[in-house]
């Protein structure tokens, strides 16, 4: 792990860090599922959380059994409808889904000199941001489109370094998920995870909340 001294910049998940939206996709994936006869569950809600959208659809269809049934053309479908869904239950998101302690962490950080950017595997980040009114504090986002691989794949944290200039060891990344947490490790990155500790063993640093994720706590874990 880096010294606190030596990081420059924070790189963000999205869902279950900045703002409470999971709790959409999930809504979004439950009736794409029961449309398609799969039993929703808390393990599969689990699972989908940091993973891309055609990788959360091909969960899905393998929970249900269904991973041979439709054809590639007919995935697009379903991930197109699931992403309508979801893009119409944002429309009620207000600031009430910043988690706690969010939006005063991303104001410290920037008074106190650190880029920030985003390493979100939703393609519908710049619009969260924007109806959150947090978009000004970040510098750059990683494109998930222009990615190869998802999480816990590295390619998504080590690119959030690139586009900020910054190398590796100079960064933070910030996730709620396991696969986030491994895709931090991998691209060598020092890793903050927010939640079940147990899950959540992998990183560097563990937060049970995000109330509890400032500047101080951080550099008190890293002394």
């Amino acid at each position: 792990m880096a010294t606190f001294e030596q990081i420059k910049g924070f790189i963000f998940d999205l869902d279950g860090v900045i703002a409470d939206t999971s709790v959409y996709h999930a809504q979004a994936w439950r009736q794409l599922a029961e449309k398609l006869g799969v039993t929703w569950t808390d393990d599969l809600a689990d699972a989908l959380k940091g993973v891309s959208r055609m990788d959360s659809l091909e969960l899905i269809l393998k929970a249900g059994g269904k991973e041979a049934a439709y054809t590639q053309a007919e995935k697009e479908v379903f991930a197109t409808e699931k992403n309508t869904n979801y893009l119409n239950l944002l429309k009620g998101m207000d600031h009430s889904a910043i988690l706690p302690g969010i939006a005063e962490f991303l104001t410290d950080l920037k008074a106190n000199g650190y880029r920030l950017s985003l390493a979100s595997a939703s393609k519908n980040s710049p619009l969260v941001l924007e109806q959150l009114d947090l978009a000004q504090y970040f510098q750059a986002r990683v494109d998930p489109t222009t990615l190869k691989k998802g999480k816990p794949d590295p390619e998504i944290f080590a690119r959030g370094a690139e586009v900020l200039g910054l190398k590796p060891e100079e960064c933070i990344g910030v996730e709620d998920a396991k696969a986030g947490v491994a895709s931090i490790n991998g691209a060598g990155e020092t890793s903050v995870a927010i939640g079940d500790a147990t899950i959540l063993k992998a990183a560097d640093i563990i937060f049970a909340d995000t109330a509890q994720l400032t500047l101080a706590n951080i550099k008190k874990a890293m002394a």
